[in-house]
């Protein structure tokens, strides 16, 4: 391997499967609103910080300054969490992470993708304009290699009749996905935005922090940097900075604890099923993953353990949303 290879192993992304596609063709199918609400749920882990050059650490100062700021801000959040039982700090972390629950898994993914930390690319603006090619230069202006990132993929996601499709199915996914978040990241953005101005009254509330507000500029900041992460990979992708690459690690994790296949209740049953439990087995036989998966699956990428809560709330997720939609399905 040589050196450049290995200065790039830190950028990747992992794309772990959490259901089994109801409609394989919608996989490999270019339109993203047709198959969106078809498309398998799939939690990525975006690890995409690269190592700043010595001419680049002026232009960084600003983002520094930012992640700094957001820095003071998570370790005041997680004062509060240590706070006394019954304090209102206490009270104020439970029902924000009951919140947080609540959010899009997808929305959080994109949320921790920072552009101004990633790969040098001449970032898309806020009106949608597209970037330039990204390349490395040998400090001359001569391009020197190509800078890419593997999209790491379980080959049992796919069934073997799409693997040979160009663009690569996991590719086609998460450009769908893309493609989704987007618009409605954008439109979060603002909407966010405008309810901020009306929680103005609640700052006469003394002692407690206007927490309404706090909360409307932290969704819609939330909202902006997925927006702009989505713009940033989009960019990536259209450049061919992402490249599909088989993970025999993640397959093996997934397939030693993927949940097995219950039984039909039809056949495994002489009464009638009531439609709850039919329910429950359908999104259960829909999950590609158990929870005791996740410390191996940590183990083998050398992932933090801060990553488990994030993989945690992604299943849990696609648990409830298999449950919403074989509700939406019964007569």
């Amino acid at each position: 391997m040589s050196v450049a290879r290995k200065a790039m192993r830190p950028l990747r992304i992992i794309a772990l499967p959490l259901t089994r596609p109801a409609h394989l063709s919608s996989i490999t199918s270019s339109s993203t609103n047709a198959g969106a609400t078809r498309t398998p749920l799939t939690y990525y882990q975006f690890q995409l910080k690269t190592p700043v050059d010595k001419t680049e650490e002026k232009e960084g100062r600003i983002a520094g300054y930012v992640t700094w700021g957001q820095g003071k801000a998570a370790d005041m959040w997680a004062s509060w969490g240590k706070a006394p039982p019954g304090n209102w700090k206490s009270r104020v972390f439970n029902y924000g992470e009951r919140l947080v629950d609540r959010i899009d898994f997808e929305e959080l993914a994109l949320h921790g993708v920072d552009p101004s930390l990633g790969p040098s690319l001449a970032h898309p603006d806020f009106s949608g304009k597209h970037a330039k090619g990204l390349d490395r230069t040998d400090g001359k202006g001569h391009v020197s290699d190509r800078v890419t990132i593997p999209l790491l993929y379980a080959p049992f996601a796919y069934p073997s009749a799409t693997i040979s499709t160009t663009p690569h199915p996991s590719i086609l996914q998460l450009r769908s996905l893309l493609a989704q978040r987007t618009p409605r990241h954008r439109k979060g953005f603002y909407s966010w935005m405008i309810i901020a101005p009306f929680t103005a009254p609640f700052m006469i509330i003394p002692v407690i922090p206007n927490l309404p507000f706090f909360f409307c500029v932290w969704r819609s900041w939330s909202h902006y940097k997925a927006y702009r992460a989505s713009q940033y990979l989009e960019a990536l992708i259209d450049n061919g900075t992402i490249v599909p690459e088989e993970s025999r690690e993640l397959q093996q994790v997934q397939a030693s604890y993927e949940p097995p296949e219950e039984p039909s209740t039809a056949t495994t049953a002489t009464t009638t099923p009531s439609p709850t439990s039919e329910t429950s087995a359908s999104a259960s036989n829909n999950l590609l993953l158990k929870r005791s998966a996740i410390p191996p699956l940590l183990s083998a990428f050398g992932l933090k353990e801060s990553v488990s809560t994030e993989i945690y709330r992604a299943l849990d997720q696609a648990r409830l949303r298999n449950v919403s939609r074989s509700n939406a399905k019964a007569p």
